[in-house]
């Protein structure tokens, strides 16, 4: 994969640096960098086992990851965009993009407007080189018919996902159907779901085993959006790159919060709802403060609650991909990875804290059923 990103950094930031200088180190090769500096892949990882796991061969390898590289800069597209959109300073133990700008030019009249702007023309122009890439991908015109459609459903749908998060901060939603349905769009189709069908698409899987593979997604890409909100407030920051209590000072509404809120009220504990009440988008809020929370959280059973839901959304997963017929190894390394991402504590260098079992059996054929 990696030596698939600096094959194509290398054409862009040729182009790039072919337009004007300044332009191509502050934005081109700064975005490239970024999209370089560490990340777990796990897009393009669900997508490569998934091909491979269909039935894809030697002969979609080159398609598989010039998509894989188009996937990995829709993400730092994403990633610059969202560190935007939640004022984060930090991103996988480094500067943000926009905090990056914002330091170059700190002796500018309005460095900090300047390093937002950048950053959202430098997350355009990710998107538009995820789009150049997918388009150049040599695809058989059926693939490409498929492969087009799945993309722009992902393209549209995080974005949704994206507005629906902003829009439960600013509206203070409280509603458990909306944190999932926000859990959904945002990461579960984008991060799991949508890769590994892309993956069954590329490999011209047939419509049951592409069906199983969507839902075996869905269910994990919803356990790993869990799983990040468990880390986000109990998680270790030297292994999941980014501070911990975030989620909880910008107010964000997830399935979590959400979850202890309707508990502590069905219990009428006016205690843990009042933590809640004031420590929810308190930006200031203290390290002891978010201890209180997660105390909170602890004494309302939605920490529990949550890893037993995450837990059984992996077992669907699981279920769903032994329903059909898949290729081994590669099926038992793509259980392994749907494992991973919901494990409890995953780290940004892909450490996994968590072994899957195999899949199945092979069968004489190579299949696993």
């Amino acid at each position: 994969m990696e030596s698939e990103l600096l094959s194509v950094f290398d054409d862009f930031l040729g182009h790039a640096h072919a337009l004007d200088g300044i332009f191509a180190a502050d934005v081109a090769e700064r975005l490239a960098s970024f999209t370089l500096r560490g990340g777990r892949r796990t897009r393009s990882r669900f997508l490569w086992w998934a091909t491979r796991a269909c039935g894809g061969g030697d002969a979609t390898t080159a398609a598989a990851l010039r998509v894989a590289a188009a996937l990995e800069l829709i993400q730092t597209c994403a990633l610059v965009h969202d560190d935007v959109a939640d004022r984060s300073a930090f991103r996988r133990g480094a500067p943000s993009f926009h905090a990056q700008v914002q330091a170059q030019y700190q002796n500018g009249a309005d460095s900090a407007a300047f390093g937002v702007s950048t950053a959202v023309l430098a997350g355009d122009l990710a998107l538009a080189w995820a789009d150049d890439l997918l388009a150049a991908a040599d695809l058989p015109p059926g693939t490409r018919r498929a492969v087009n459609g799945i993309w722009r459903s992902m393209r549209t749908e995080m974005v949704a996902g994206q507005y629906l998060d902003l829009h439960g901060q600013a509206t203070g939603s409280q509603s458990m159907v909306q944190a999932l349905r926000m859990a959904c769009l945002k990461t579960a189709r984008y991060t799991v779901e949508r890769p590994m069908v892309l993956g069954a698409a590329l490999a011209g899987a047939d419509a049951a085993t592409t069906s199983a593979v969507s839902a075996a997604g869905r269910c994990v890409g919803i356990a790993f959006q869990l799983r990040d909100d468990l880390l986000g407030v109990v998680g270790d920051p030297t292994i999941t790159g980014k501070p911990t209590g975030d989620d909880v000072r910008s107010g964000k509404p997830t399935y979590l919060v959400a979850l202890a809120r309707a508990r502590a009220a069905a219990r009428q504990d006016a205690y843990a709802l009042a933590v809640l009440d004031r420590s929810l988008g308190d930006v200031s809020l203290s390290g002891e403060g978010l201890a209180r929370v997660r105390a909170v959280l602890e004494r309302t059973g939605a920490l529990a609650r949550v890893e037993r839901r995450i837990a059984r959304l992996v077992t669907d997963a699981d279920r769903h991909l032994r329903g059909v017929p898949l290729h081994a190894p590669a099926a038992n390394q793509l259980t392994r990875l749907l494992y991973e991402v919901a494990s409890p504590q995953p780290g940004p260098d892909d450490r996994s804290a968590q072994t899957a079992p195999p899949l199945a059996r092979p069968q004489a054929d190579g299949g696993v059923r």
